[in-house]
């Protein structure tokens, strides 16, 4: 008896691990939901927004004012969670972001809905970056592609019932509850990470001194920098005044935040994360990948309606079904990983990635629904081979005190990259429209005056090209992050034993 009670015991506090564990996973699904579904469900509720609110002018900065917040502030997050550990960080951004979305359900105008979606942004960089570092922390490398299917998998779901749910409390609710859903949500996630999430303490952090200048020069840098391309070409010229302002501004702040980093003990932004090859070709990689994100996610649906004239539900679905081979192609990248190694089967994905982007070009006009459908099927996969792999075995080569930086350049770089794509493509696609229309307009105006796919063939025409034109750019975002990791990247990641 006494031989096997230790063995016993030993069982059942495996048990209770594995039981807390699972709780722990609970919680960082429901707050990445939190994260993922903010931006979906919030655009099909724009027209009952402004309605009640006014302000159609700026509505775009819902979504602007968001993903900037998000944006800068995830290097400062990942630092802090290296300094003092995730849970702080996660329960202090999850208590921000259900702050913010209490405020934006009490919105009284345009202005404050903006500023309150700004709050929630400050805390939803926390969400994004800290979730994915923590699911590195809880499994070893063998087992950390299944935590990280999951998060693929949340991310699936609330893309596709995203613009759904909204749609139906904005018309059966009010908008509002748009905002106040997120409270019980997240909620419960805030009450399993608290109960259920115990890291060991550590002694540094007591003494540890925060960058806290560092801090605030990369959240101002950032933010200049892309506000001054979110709106550069939409809300005024590039080269008018205001774009001449921030970029000049915008460059000034990349001086000041050098000049801190290289006073300060624990830079905000380490200068190791660009020194060693893997994470820096990670990043530049991950980058590329949210620049070539925007041509679907942006210009597809456009193309739907107008070009094939399916109706907007039709329209939603070609662009969803990537969303469903996504997590399924990344949950099996690591049969392929494990034989071929992280790079390599990297290039593959980005490969096969560049080639299927390359072919939407070559499509028969007007074509049928089912051959843009049967690409985005095939670009999900591609990419699901290509993006895990990278954030696991980048994710790999760092110990649990980098784990946190490292993680959220990887994913700054990301979201730098849909920001700069959003305006690049746009530019592209306006060129495009206005060269064939002889200047009638850019791709706004004209998508305003389709109706159902009944407008004049030269304009149908006009958009197919200008659509074109924005894939082969992003084949060509493609092709860059595959020259990049086969150039920089080492052919096997430096990665640490568990």
């Amino acid at each position: 008896m006494g031989s096997t009670t230790p063995a016993v015991r030993g069982g059942a506090g495996r048990r209770q691990d594995t039981r807390r564990r699972g709780a722990v996973v609970a919680a960082l699904m429901l707050a990445m939901a939190l994260a993922a579904l903010d931006s979906t469900v919030v655009s099909t509720a724009v027209p009952q927004i402004v309605g009640d609110l006014g302000g159609f002018s700026v509505f775009s900065w819902l979504f602007s004012g968001y993903l900037l917040a998000v944006t800068v502030t995830l290097p400062v997050y990942g630092k802090l969670s290296d300094t003092f550990g995730r849970k702080p960080v996660l329960v202090v951004g999850a208590a921000v972001f259900l702050l913010g979305s209490l405020l934006c359900a009490a919105a009284w105008n345009m202005g404050a809905l903006i500023a309150f979606r700004i709050v929630q942004g400050l805390g939803g960089g926390a969400l994004q970056g800290t979730v994915q570092t923590l699911a590195a922390d809880l499994y070893p490398l063998a087992e950390r592609p299944k935590i990280q299917s999951k998060l693929s998998t949340v991310w699936a779901v609330s893309a596709v019932a995203g613009p759904g749910l909204g749609g139906v409390l904005a018309t059966y609710a009010d908008w509002r509850w748009i905002f106040l859903v997120n409270l019980p949500i997240g909620a419960a996630a805030l009450w399993l990470i608290v109960r259920h999430l115990h890291e060991p303490e550590r002694e540094d952090a007591r003494h540890a001194r925060v960058d806290w200048a560092g801090a605030l020069a990369v959240f101002a840098c950032g933010g200049v920098l892309l506000t001054a391309l979110v709106q550069g070409g939409v809300a005024w010229p590039w080269l008018s005044a205001p774009s001449l302002a921030l970029f000049g501004a915008g460059l000034v702040l990349v001086g000041v935040v050098v000049r801190v980093k290289r006073r300060a003990a624990a830079p905000i932004i380490p200068g190791w994360v660009w020194r060693r090859r893997t994470i820096a070709a990670v990043n530049l990689a991950l980058g590329a990948l949210g620049l070539l994100m925007v041509a679907p996610s942006v210009f597809l649906p456009t193309y739907a309606q107008s070009v094939l004239g399916l109706a907007p539900v039709a329209a939603g679905f070609v662009l969803s079904v990537w969303t469903l081979s996504w997590p399924v192609s990344a949950a099996l990248s690591q049969h392929v990983y494990r034989r071929i190694g992280f790079r390599d089967t990297a290039l593959l994905g980005i490969g096969l990635a560049a080639l299927i982007l390359f072919a939407f070009p070559f499509l028969p006009y007007p074509g049928s629904w089912w051959q843009p459908t049967l690409l985005m099927l095939l670009l999900g996969g591609a990419l699901g081979l290509f993006q895990l792999p990278l954030i696991v075995g980048v994710q790999s080569t760092v110990g649990w005190s980098e784990r946190g930086t490292t993680t959220a350049s990887v994913l700054f770089c990301r979201q730098t990259g849909q920001t700069l794509g959003a305006s690049l493509f746009g530019a592209v696609a306006n060129g495009v429209l206005a060269a064939r229309l002889g200047g009638a307009g850019d791709l706004d105006s004209v998508t305003r005056a389709l109706d159902g796919g009944t407008a004049p063939e030269a304009t149908r025409r006009a958009i197919a090209g200008a659509v074109h034109a924005v894939y082969l750019g992003a084949a060509c975002a493609a092709a860059l992050a595959f020259v990049v990791l086969l150039l920089v990247a080492p052919r096997r990641f430096p990665v640490l034993q568990d």
